[in-house]
């Protein structure tokens, strides 16, 4: 960025030949704007070459107040738009304050229209959605002042224009005069130094466009460098000085007006540039953030619409993720009550028979107890049988299953009484005929709440003395089962000598494969042969949970794609929207707005669309999941990351998205944008 440090020494000059009262001295004087054989050419979409501005070569002090004066494609307007910087001459040179405008960057020439100028238009130029003093506020933005500062001058200035009543009235609800009135204290909030008024009357009805010209003459005569740009000799008659211009070229200039120069704003200049700080885009990212909302409030249906895609997409996200962890959830529930990750079952049949499930068992009871003592890592071990059996108690029948187990199962399988005892292994050693109820066993046979301890009841032919009922467990088809000692079971109910099937229990689950290993080394030793077949439950729960994983990854690619849809329908709105905006884009920039602050208010814009669709996408995904649960029967498990990651996605979506509107927007040339319609 090139440096705009003056020289002190060179601003003292004009101060000192004014003061001598000596007009003539003024040609020695450094002059504000100094025009050198500029030229402006274009070339229009057929090629044709158009000489706007044909070697204009123009000197404006300080504190002068200047009338160019012209007919329609003059140059004129042309002119204004080179002097205060909105476009760059094709050749020639421009000093400001003594510095060629050439070597001056884009940021130098957004802080030249921010802190030095002040722009007056024909057309108002008032951002149609704002207040008149949100509007007056826009170059105090760009300048990084606080929301408290920019207030108290937008009021002060509007006040003192006989505004303070309508500060909060938008451009459509007041008059020509009022709106001028406005854009004139737009121009002054940064302190208006050089104020370019291009046809400021042109507009207005002719009391309107006297009370303007009041204004700006007044201030003129308060030490602002005042620019004019009519076709109108009788506004040009209130300046001191009138060049007029005819096709492309100065016919005639009357001259700086002997002390017409106010030398004190070569001082205010000097102080100017040499005060000059860095401004963070818009002020920081909560001005940012607000600038963008007062832009969507302006089209709230587009803002709506253009939430829609991210929003769905956001639920779908929420939703099918929450679906998925609820299924996965239910299967570690499945598991956890039936044993848990940490079960190994033995069951008879040689692993490489395809008829293992109907195999003939040679488990032993013996298997079970002597596995439980020899393999390490065990918390115990539990032979098992069971079929199903009718019960019945006085009038009441219930078919049931009935489970021969150990005596261990209270301890191994951490699921205790709510009342009475459970059988012990003598039990089990003398075939005794005593049972244990599981919960809806004791609610069916009981159902007037009898206590059944010491009752009697018949499984199949053969009574058993209930001793005890289980406590309610989350697998409902153990609270439907009636447990009794195992050698009882075989003996007396089904007639068998071998176990089901043997439930190990591991006590370090991180070594569970190398203890399923040792058991079937030991039972392989016992056997002579694998006619044995084990089922891991950890490697049957990772198995499932990756099929899992994968059926949710799909689901949440499916809920992704929602959300690229929904990133590409605001990257169109945005793209729209720029396309509309165009004029507030000049006029934002005529105000002093780099391109990066116009970049980021375009991505700031699409980030807000994108994260409010996120928060609603949140609450929807969240309302939907929680409906389908309640009245769908599905299992929903809402957690932290999902979210997280579904909202930072969709600001993610505004960022990625946004960016190329944003750009598209910061691109624009200043003067092709304020002409635009």
């Amino acid at each position: 960025m090139s440096s705009l440090t003056l020289d002190a020494g060179d601003l003292n000059t004009p101060r000192q030949a004014v003061a001598s009262g000596n007009a003539g001295s003024v040609l020695a004087a450094i002059p504000l704007i100094d025009l050198r054989e500029i030229r402006r050419t274009f070339v229009t979409g057929g090629g044709v070459v158009v000489n706007a501005l044909r070697g204009v070569s123009l000197k404006i002090y300080p504190g002068e107040f200047v009338a160019i004066v012209g007919q329609s494609g003059s140059g004129k307007s042309t002119l204004m738009n080179l002097l205060g910087c909105l476009d760059r001459p094709t050749s020639g040179t421009y000093l400001f304050a003594g510095r060629d405008i050439n070597s001056f960057d884009a940021d130098d020439l957004a802080w030249l229209r921010r802190e030095a100028f002040g722009f007056v238009f024909q057309s108002y130029n008032l951002l149609a959605g704002s207040s008149a003093e949100e509007n007056v506020e826009v170059p105090a933005i760009y300048a990084g002042l606080s929301h408290a500062e920019r207030r108290i001058k937008a009021e002060a200035l509007l006040t003192s224009l006989g505004l303070g009543e309508r500060m909060d009235h938008k451009p459509s609800q007041l008059s020509g005069g009022q709106q001028q009135r406005v854009s004139i204290a737009r121009a002054l909030v940064n302190g208006g130094k050089i104020i370019l008024a291009d046809e400021p009357t042109g507009a207005l009805d002719s009391q309107s466009g006297v009370e303007v010209m009041a204004l700006l003459e007044n201030l003129a005569r308060k030490g602002h460098t005042v620019i004019i740009i009519t076709h109108d000799k009788n506004v040009a008659d209130h300046a001191d000085r009138v060049i007029t211009f005819l096709d492309g070229s100065i016919e005639s200039d009357t001259g700086p007006a002997a002390g017409a120069i106010n030398p004190s704003t070569n001082d205010q200049l000097q102080e100017l540039f040499m005060s000059r700080k860095v401004v963070s885009m818009f002020g920081g990212l909560g001005e940012a953030t607000r600038m963008a909302l007062i832009s969507l409030r302006t089209n709230l249906l587009r803002t709506f619409l253009t939430l829609l895609g991210i929003v769905f997409g956001v639920a779908s996200v929420v939703t099918m993720l929450a679906i998925g962890e609820g299924a996965k959830q239910q299967i570690y529930d499945m598991m956890a009550s039936r044993g848990g990750a940490n079960q190994l079952n033995v069951n008879p049949g040689s692993p490489n028979s395809e008829s293992w499930r109907t195999a003939t068992s040679t488990l032993t009871f013996d298997d079970a107890d002597t596995l439980a003592e020899s393999v390490p890592n065990l918390r115990g071990a539990m032979a098992m049988v069971n079929a199903q059996a009718t019960l019945r108690y006085q009038s009441n029948d219930y078919s049931s299953a009935v489970m021969g187990i150990s005596e261990q199962m209270p301890v191994l399988r951490d699921w205790p009484l709510s009342r009475g005892v459970f059988f012990t292994r003598e039990d089990s050693d003398s075939y005794a005929t005593v049972a244990v109820l599981g919960s809806a066993i004791y609610e069916q046979l009981f159902p007037d709440g009898k206590d059944p301890l010491g009752e009697y009841i018949l499984v199949g032919t053969t009574p058993f003395q209930v001793i005890g009922v289980m406590t309610v467990h989350a697998d409902d088809d153990r609270n439907e089962t009636v447990y009794v000692p195992v050698k009882s079971a075989a003996l007396r109910l089904f007639g068998q000598k071998y176990a089901s099937r043997i439930e190990v229990l591991v006590d370090d689950v991180s070594n569970i494969g190398e203890t399923e290993n040792k058991v079937v080394e030991f039972l392989l030793a016992r056997h002579g042969t694998q006619d044995f077949r084990i089922f891991n439950s950890a490697e049957m729960l990772e198995t499932i949970s990756a099929s899992q994983e994968q059926i949710t990854n799909l689901l949440g690619a499916v809920a992704a794609i929602s959300l690229l849809v929904g990133g590409i329908g605001v990257m169109n709105i945005m793209l729209t929207s720029v396309i509309e905006r165009t004029r507030e884009i000049g006029i934002r920039m005529a105000t002093g707005a780099r391109k990066k602050d116009i970049l980021a208010q375009f991505l700031a814009e699409a980030i807000v669309v994108s994260a409010i669709g996120g928060v609603l996408g949140l609450l929807l995904g969240i309302g939907a999941g929680m409906a389908m649960q309640a009245f769908g029967g599905s299992t929903v498990k809402f957690t932290a990351a999902p979210m997280i990651l579904a909202f930072s996605c969709a600001a993610a979506t505004g960022l990625v998205f946004g960016f190329a509107p944003a750009r598209k927007a910061a691109s624009l040339d200043p003067v092709v944008a304020l002409a635009n319609e």
